[in-house]
Order: structure tokens, then C-alpha cells, then sequence
């Protein structure tokens, strides 16, 4: 069946493609859901009426896939999850984590659009994850999973050194203080 789509659907084609498509998956999903319309020339007439204004959504689709593409690449994002000594995850890590994670950072992306690499993390550590934009752009995203014990032990360290920093600092600053005086009662 010959059709014309009215929305950009996932491997078939975007907006104002004319597709040929087997019967059923037309009269099945794309015409109920208003994804696409039979071909005709009426249908075909209005189509070409609305080419200008489809091609410009096209162009400011691929504009803000590039922008979002340039923001994503060497993202690292940081997922805290409850795990083993072992660092086996009590879970796992799925595309809606790294969704929610993305979001927390400002990115708002479909989740369907987020492929973790091996579909499911089950462990502590490095990994990668794409998110599929526009066209045939995607951008690939590191994922450093750590457990919640870890977690809390670096930031116990990084108060640590804060605090031996600032142990160091009011040394300093007592030796300082104390030379001052010294030089103050010679000269008396």
C-alpha cells in the first residue's frame, strides 16, 4: 500500500515521505494513529502545499540534533546506585536511570532514544551508552556507576582533605601570627 507519512516514523521515513508498506501495517498502525495517510492526489496536493513548512521543521530538527549532539559528546554522567562489597548492583542500570540522570543535568531525551550498551549494567564501573538523535546522528555518553558505599567514602575523604586543609591553613597561619609577635617584642 502506497502511502504518505504525516509524522517521521523510525525506520520508514519522515514527514511527507511517500512509502509503499505492506497492507496490514498500514491499515493496522500508521493510518489509526494518524502517522501517515493513504497516497492519493488530494492527499499528494496538500502534502505539496505544506513542503516549504516540512522542510523547515527537517532543517531546525537537524540544527538542534547538532547542538544537543555537541552538548551530549564527553558527557559523563555519575549513577549511584545500592550494591555488593563485590560491586555487584542490587538491580541493574537501564535507560531510565540514565534518562533521569540526563534530565537532572538538563537534557531532556525519550528514553526509547537511550541504548545502554549490554541493555542492562550489573556492575560498578565505566561504561558507555548512546543516545540516538536526529537522523542518524547519536552521541555517545559515559556512564561511571558507583555504588552508594563508595559514594559516601569518597565524599568522607573529600571532607577529610577539606578539613586537613584547613588544619594546614590555621598552622600556617599560628606560625605567621607567632613570628609576627616575635618581630614585634625585638623591636620593643
Amino acid at each position: 500500500m502506497k502511502i504518505i507519512l504525516n509524522q517521521d516514523v523510525p525506520n520508514l521515513g519522515e514527514e511527507g515521505d511517500v512509502c509503499v508498506v505492506k497492507d496490514g501495517y498500514a491499515r493496522n498502525y500508521l493510518l489509526p494513529t494518524g502517522a501517515a495517510v493513504i497516497y492519493n492526489k488530494a492527499n499528494l496536493a496538500v502534502f505539496k502545499s505544506r513542503a516549504a513548512a516540512i522542510e523547515k521543521r527537517k532543517i531546525a530538527k537537524r540544527e538542534a540534533s547538532a547542538s544537543l549532539k555537541e552538548r551530549l559528546d564527553n558527557l559523563s554522567l555519575d549513577i549511584i546506585v545500592a550494591a555488593g562489597e563485590s560491586g555487584k548492583l542490587f538491580g541493574s542500570v537501564t535507560a531510565m536511570m540514565v534518562q533521569d540522570e540526563l534530565a537532572k543535568k538538563g537534557f531532556e531525551i525519550e528514553k526509547k532514544k537511550i541504548e545502554v550498551a549490554t541493555h542492562a549494567i550489573k556492575m560498578t564501573g565505566t561504561y558507555t551508552a548512546r543516545v540516538h538523535l536526529y537522523e542518524n546522528d547519536s552521541s555517545v555518553i559515559t556512564l561511571n556507576v558507583k555504588s552508594e558505599a563508595q559514594q559516601k567514602a569518597e565524599a568522607k575523604a573529600a571532607a577529610q582533605a577539606l578539613a586537613d586543609a584547613e588544619a594546614v591553613i590555621a598552622a600556617e597561619a599560628a606560625k605567621i601570627e607567632a613570628a609576627s609577635e616575635v618581630a614585634e617584642a625585638e623591636q620593643n
